[in-house]
């Protein structure tokens, strides 16, 4: 007990005396462990979240829509083997008139069973009721648009339905597993301000859009070991004759894609980040315990002649590996803490589910402490087992000095190339190759952190210039209820404010190429079509063909279809004809899963005359008030994608995420290169202090001195640049293609800047740490130091 009290005592010198040092380790590991928790414990409550939601209120995993069904298909549909429940309903797009917005709102209409909760995609009611069968006006509203407009039961609203309008109370708030994230027609994120969901019941539905007894929209369960592909093509061909668009599963549903690709973003951060912080942690203690115990060699083969066993000695050294590795987590578990529940409430604003609490299961805490721990036993037991292996009577002799040979000793003579203090430094990094590679390799993963966290500032900014400004350069799209004639273009021609009109028909098909085959939708343009335009491989603006099909390159892959091709293209929409088409080009595109042909070759392939689906206009942005005052009083008007509005919502939403992100992504890399360079310096500096005295002594100036052990740490610290730059490229480049679907491809695109300002912020905290170590130089005690036994 007397033994173990006196080498505890020493361990409290040591900690205190290497204080700096220790709170410099223990800082990388605490960002290891809070991107663990981050990572894993958002994982987890967004998985479980969706998982509790998903089973509880019974969402679809099969969906398929049609233009007009019976209603007594529901025996055969639930006929059909491995159907467990379906809700057959009706399902449109409104357009909305809210009391104190200009610009018309998009709202989907959903039908509500006449007696109770539907079968499937259950509502969680947040408040209030669902609306009764007999009162066509009562509608239970998406609580993320109730927000976005103070709705509360009771409160009213205008909607255009079918060309009428009609004034509409709302009497609940409720929550749908199919609605977590809500986005409208050509946004590309949550906008509960322009676009809502409500739900009405069936016969008031039925009225509105002539569909009695009738359904155009269908959600299924399935059970449990039933091949979905079957139940696919058995109902397919169920809803073949009407008009039935072809079921897709639930990975294809736009809401279940968008949170999948959160998860998987949560996946790839920690399998990517914390390892980088635990490599470096590991480094970081090895460097510190080898040289702890080079300089106390003879106070370790004291304390073994006076009769301390190894293993207790060892036991010592492990021990302040513990202490490190402590401080770290717990500051990794407060940290993590707190960036984890910042996260969830990031998370609330965009995921509407009735709950969402950062998860602290004990497990989470263990698993991130116990690696990080491991990682610092790691980074320490090569030097403890020296500890062990090292024989007393050899430990209180000085070590054999080591054998040096000349550096640069062919120079001619009268050269300076450089000062033979420079050479001294360089022939430091010569003589310890393996740990400056380590040390450079730690400050390039600093610089490739901040590269990923950077990148996606340069790829949101060309998305956003080549969605909104080289391909969809409209101001607004006004989609009609149903394909009207070529008349209708004229009358929107007429609106206020319309300066130009291109219209656009857009028809859902079937696309097989052998057994290969695609559910999209073909969209037909103007030979001279200047609003939408279609792009090339290269991203450059290209005209439809006279003939046959273009595709988009990921729909091409999918489908294995080259130019000169022929697809068989299936009109789900109208009759299920199958015309062979050929492949006339390939085409790139940032969102989405389309294909194109001229308006005219659409309109022969269809067969039924000239019709269009909707207009593409340019607008006079002084009389957009007109103009939508106007379009809430267009009863041929479904909903209108307000092209202007989307893209200010789409950079302001991602760039205040970015910019989180960017804050604790450069916060990690900072401190990455700060406790790398700052306890290299320091080992350095007690490894060199004789000799860095001995210069003194001979008339060097301080900043001549100090010189030698920053000039050596600069030459590591910049080699690790080009390093850093390649890493961050190939981390960027694996989260793009990590994040990448069917509904939209984030493009890989990183700017010289960008590496640049990297660069310059690692740089900078190398810069802070060196100049702390070099008031360390200044102050040496000569006397002291020279004093010392090597």
């Amino acid at each position: 007990m007397v033994a173990m009290s006196m080498l505890n005592r020493k361990l409290y010198r040591d900690v205190i005396r290497l204080w700096a040092q220790v709170m410099a380790v223990a800082l990388v590991m605490a960002c290891g462990v809070t991107t663990i928790i981050i990572a894993v414990g958002s994982y987890r409550s967004l998985e479980e979240t969706r998982r509790v939601f998903y089973d509880r209120y019974r969402f679809a995993n099969l969906f398929v829509e049609a233009n007009r069904a019976p209603l007594h298909l529901r025996d055969q549909i639930l006929a059909i083997n491995g159907v467990g429940s379906a809700e057959l309903r009706i399902v449109e797009y409104v357009l909305l008139d809210m009391e104190g917005m200009a610009e018309p709102a998009t709202g989907v209409a959903v039908s509500l069973p006449e007696h109770g909760q539907p079968a499937v995609n259950r509502l969680y009611i947040r408040s209030g009721r669902l609306p009764e069968p007999g009162r066509p006006q009562e509608v239970a509203v998406l609580e993320s648009f109730a927000k976005a407009h103070r709705l509360t039961e009771g409160s009213r609203f205008s909607a255009i339905m079918n060309g009428r309008k009609q004034e509409l109370t709302v009497t609940g708030i409720v929550l749908s597993p199919e609605y977590i994230y809500t986005i409208g027609p050509g946004d590309m994120v949550p906008d509960p301000r322009r676009f809502g969901v409500f739900y009405m019941s069936r016969d008031a539905l039925e009225g509105i859009f002539d569909m009695d007894d009738a359904f155009n929209n269908a959600a299924l369960t399935t059970l449990r070991g039933a091949n979905l592909e079957d139940v696919r093509a058995k109902l397919d061909d169920l809803l073949d004759r009407y008009g039935g668009r072809g079921a897709f599963p639930r990975k294809d549903q736009i809401s279940h894609t968008f949170i999948e690709n959160e998860l998987d973003q949560l996946r790839a951060m920690a399998a990517i980040i914390p390892p980088i912080f635990l490599f470096v942690s590991a480094f970081l203690v090895n460097m510190i315990l080898t040289r702890l115990i080079a300089l106390e060699r003879e106070q370790i083969g004291l304390l073994k002649a006076l009769g301390y066993r190894e293993t207790e000695v060892a036991w010592h050294y492990l021990k302040l590996t513990i202490v490190i590795a402590l401080i770290g987590v717990t500051i990794g578990f407060a940290a993590g803490n707190w960036t984890g529940r910042g996260l969830t409430q990031l998370y609330a604003r965009f995921f509407s589910f009735p709950f969402l609490i950062f998860r602290e299961s004990p497990d989470l805490y263990l698993i991130s402490g116990g690696v990080c721990i491991v990682a610092a036993f790691a980074g320490a037991i090569r030097a403890i087992w020296s500890v062990i292996t090292l024989p007393a009577a050899v430990a209180m002799q000085p070590p054999a000095p080591l054998r040096f040979r000349s550096l640069f000793s062919r120079r001619p003579r009268g050269v300076p190339l450089v000062s033979q203090l420079t050479i001294m430094a360089f022939r430091q990094i010569v003589r310890t190759p393996f740990r400056a590679f380590l040390t450079s390799l730690g400050s390039a993963f600093s610089v490739a952190l901040l590269v990923v966290s950077m990148f996606s500032s340069d790829s949101v900014e060309y998305m956003v210039n080549e969605i909104f400004f080289r391909m969809e350069r409209q101001d607004a799209s006004l989609f009609f209820d149903h394909d009207r004639s070529v008349a209708a273009l004229d009358a929107v021609r007429h609106l206020p404010g319309v300066m130009r009109a291109e219209p656009f028909r857009a028809l859902a098909v079937k696309l097989r190429n052998g057994s290969r085959e695609k559910d999209l939708t073909i969209f037909g343009i103007g030979e001279d079509a200047d609003l939408g335009r279609i792009m090339d491989a290269n991203m450059q603006p290209i005209s439809p063909p006279a003939h046959g099909l273009l595709l988009i390159g990921r729909v091409a892959d999918m489908l294995g279809a080259r130019v000169g091709d022929l697809v068989e293209v299936e009109l789900v929409e109208k009759d299920h004809r199958r015309i062979p088409v050929p492949v006339t080009g390939i085409t790139q595109s940032l969102v989405g899963t389309d294909a194109y042909m001229r308006i005219d070759a659409l309109d022969r392939l269809i067969g039924d005359g000239r019709r269009i689906t909707g207009v593409r206009v340019s607008l006079d942005m002084a009389q957009q008030e007109a103009l939508y005052a106007e379009l809430k009083q267009a009863p041929a008007i479904a909903f209108a994608m307000l092209i202007g509005l989307s893209r200010d919502r789409f950079r302001a939403t991602v760039e205040q995420n970015i910019s989180t992100m960017q804050v604790v992504y450069t916060t990690l890399a900072v401190i990455v290169a700060f406790g790398l360079v700052y306890n290299s310096a320091r080992i350095q500096l007690s490894e060199r202090a004789r000799e860095l005295a001995s210069l003194r002594v001979l008339g060097f100036t301080p900043a001549e001195v100090s010189g030698v052990l920053l000039t050596e740490l600069a030459v590591v610290v910049l080699a690790a640049q080009p390093l850093g730059w390649l890493l961050g490229y190939l981390f960027s480049k694996l989260v793009v293609e990590g994040i990448s679907s069917d509904l939209f491809r984030i493009p890989f695109v990183i700017n010289s800047s960008t590496f640049a300002i990297a660069s310059l912020v690692v740089l900078g905290a190398s810069l802070v740490s060196a100049l702390i170590v070099r008031r360390r130089i200044d102050a040496l005690d000569l006397v002291g130091v020279l004093k010392a036994r090597e």
